[in-house]
């Protein structure tokens, strides 16, 4: 570790040009500078040219001035994420299922062309995912559609998703016939969602797992594309529908029970989320 004095003094003698003009910058001995300059030579080897005016870095000076502009880029960096005074600068970070974030991402990316000193960091992952990220300080905060017991973490309503029986814009579903002639296609939260929603639908069903399955995706935004396309029905969130690019070549059948899920905001219990992600977070509720 070399001493932060000697690199001071090195930076501000490569800036002036001259051991006496740093000096005095510096409010020190031209003697305690030349010092200061021997002890980091003695380390890495010579640094500069005196008999050159102006001074002329060698190599290893060149190196060193490089190694400290990214030391006071880093101190500047560390004080920017530990500053909670200005609220449109740091790093906004979220850790999201899809549908959500789908939803959460692209009005993210509005409020950092806001404020171009923002930086978002987001991550789509599954309940479980997000919990341990959260926990494990990864990321700030996250969103979850089941409601965590751990006493570590805070969580708190953050909105509510509705899931939605997505079917091809020229279809029509009155029974489960109906269902049965369009096919499922499925995805890695298909089953349980359909479940869920289909029991309400149409109680005493065989069950999704008897429907002919006409296609999967593990990619939320691509899962509704082979409905656009007439190839089959799916069960999915409200978000990731609305976020899907070609609305009008599918349509929601609202016939029944809605089912609504809350959707859940946690983070670490031991203290409180950032003035900028509270700003953040007051951002996108006004908006979804």
């Amino acid at each position: 570790m070399l001493n932060p004095q000697w690199l001071k003094s090195f930076v501000t003698l490569t800036e002036v040009g001259s051991f006496t003009e740093c000096a005095e910058q510096l409010g020190i001995t031209q003697a305690a500078v030349s010092q200061h300059i021997r002890h980091l030579e003695q380390k890495l080897g010579p640094l500069l040219l005196r008999s050159r005016r102006p001074l002329e870095l060698t190599p290893a000076g060149n190196a060193l001035t490089d190694y400290c502009q990214q030391v006071d880029r880093a101190h500047r960096q560390l004080e920017l994420r530990l500053s909670d005074s200005d609220v449109t600068c740091g790093e906004i970070s979220l850790i999201s299922p899809g549908s959500i974030g789908l939803r959460l991402y692209p009005l993210l990316l509005s409020l950092q062309g806001e404020h171009q000193d923002l930086t978002v960091r987001h991550r789509f992952a599954p309940d479980s995912e997000v919990i341990d990220a959260v926990l494990h300080n990864r990321y700030e905060m996250g969103l979850v559609t089941q409601k965590p017991d751990d006493r570590r973490l805070v969580a708190q309503k953050f909105a509510e998703e509705a899931l939605e029986l997505v079917i091809p814009a020229n279809a029509c579903v009155n029974c489960w016939e109906d269902l049965e002639a369009l096919g499922y296609i499925d995805h890695p939260d298909g089953q349980a969602m359909a479940t869920r929603l289909l029991s309400r639908r149409f109680p005493g069903n065989p069950g999704v797992r008897n429907l002919p399955q006409r296609g999967f995706s593990n990619q939320i935004s691509l899962i509704l594309e082979p409905v656009a396309r007439g190839l089959g029905f799916t069960v999915l969130p409200r978000f990731a529908r609305l976020a899907f690019a070609r609305p009008q070549a599918i349509k929601v059948t609202e016939d029944g029970a809605a089912l609504v899920d809350t959707i859940w905001l946690i983070h670490r219990a031991e203290w409180p989320l950032s003035a900028r992600a509270q700003q953040a977070l007051h951002w996108l509720k006004d908006r979804i």
